[in-house]
């Protein structure tokens, strides 16, 4: 009797498994845009138009060129950038609001982390090939023309300058932006579980079909090469966006010495310390761009005295011969949302 009652038990098992709905498929695409590459994972419960999906992603890429490319001399940005008027110009809400954030973070860090640096990306050599190292004078003389004080809100779609020489390089915000603007559009068709990634920048919701948890590598910060160095499990039950800024991605190395592309704007100089890479985990990806891009430039000290005044939740990874050290703030330490393995 015992035995036979485990056989109804263990069929009823199987009937039931047998009859169970299978998982929503994960849909996947990638591609190329804004100089780097794109990956976007999602799924729904309902019946999803995959083609739909795909050009409305595509549209907003397309969109975002025409506003904050630094590249396009007809892009928004670049239009403000070439016009030498100090009267308000039209830039629209969108550059508006990122010029709004940044200025912020540039407050916070005291002026290390600022939108018109370009001029010194340009003497320095970053926007092409070629290292220039500029005398001190060449260096003054395009400091002058360098500051987030010098660029005025003039309502939610003006902007001014108070030099006619003054440029703006989005860059360093842009990319957090496009990963929300992305994300914000997934949401408007009715999806909940997705995974964002723009050049390794990403944000994240829900979970994946089998339930399980989004889980991204972080990278060791080696330049050419492409090895793990954590494991961040992100929580199932809020978005979570990890953007993650390094000395080691764009940098010269010249007579034995490291010019990285992080530039300090209160000196004009690239950063020479040996913090290496930053990430920070936040809700908006937009705000973590700027920040990653922010405490990087701080260096460790500056940079975890701030983030732990703002609460911001960062690992920051110091580079000492071949040794990497990391650390991380209160609010990443005491974090019920991410989990760093």
């Amino acid at each position: 009797m015992l035995r036979k009652g485990w056989n109804a038990v263990l069929l009823g098992l199987l009937l039931i498994q047998g009859c169970a709905e299978p998982l929503p498929p994960l849909h996947t695409f990638s591609g190329f845009a804004q100089g780097t590459t794109y990956h976007i994972s999602y799924w729904a419960p309902q019946a999803l138009d995959e083609a739909q999906i795909t050009a409305a992603v595509e549209k907003v890429f397309l969109d975002l060129d025409k506003t904050l490319s630094n590249y396009r001399p007809d892009s928004l940005i670049e239009q403000f950038n070439a016009n030498a008027s100090t009267n308000a110009q039209p830039v629209g809400e969108e550059i508006v609001a990122l010029v709004k954030i940044a200025q912020n973070v540039s407050a916070l860090s005291q002026g290390c982390y600022d939108l018109t640096i370009k001029p010194l990306f340009e003497l320095w050599g970053f926007m092409g090939d070629d290292l220039t190292i500029p005398d001190d004078a060449t260096l003054q003389a395009a400091l002058a023309n360098v500051g987030m004080d010098k660029l005025q809100l003039v309502d939610d779609s003006h902007i001014s300058k108070k030099l006619p020489n003054l440029r703006v390089d989005v860059s360093s915000i842009a990319q957090g932006y496009s990963v929300e603007k992305i994300s914000n559009a997934l949401q408007a068709m009715g999806i909940q579980n997705y995974l964002v990634e723009i050049g390794g920048e990403l944000k994240a919701l829900g979970s994946k079909p089998d339930g399980k948890a989004w889980r991204i590598a972080v990278e060791k910060p080696l330049p050419g090469e492409q090895k793990m160095h954590k494991v961040v499990t992100l929580p199932k039950d809020s978005p979570m966006s990890v953007m993650t800024s390094g000395t080691y991605r764009h940098y010269f190395d010249v007579k034995g010495k490291r010019y990285s592309h992080i530039l300090d704007a209160r000196n004009g100089a690239p950063v020479t310390h040996d913090l290496v890479a930053v990430s920070v985990f936040n809700e908006s990806p937009t705000i973590a761009d700027a920040w990653s891009t922010a405490l990087l430039c701080l260096g460790q000290e500056e940079g975890m005295k701030l983030a732990d005044a703002e609460k911001l939740q960062v690992m920051f990874i110091q580079q000492q011969g071949t040794e990497f050290l990391e650390s991380k703030t209160r609010a990443l330490t005491m974090s019920t949302q991410v989990t760093i393995n």
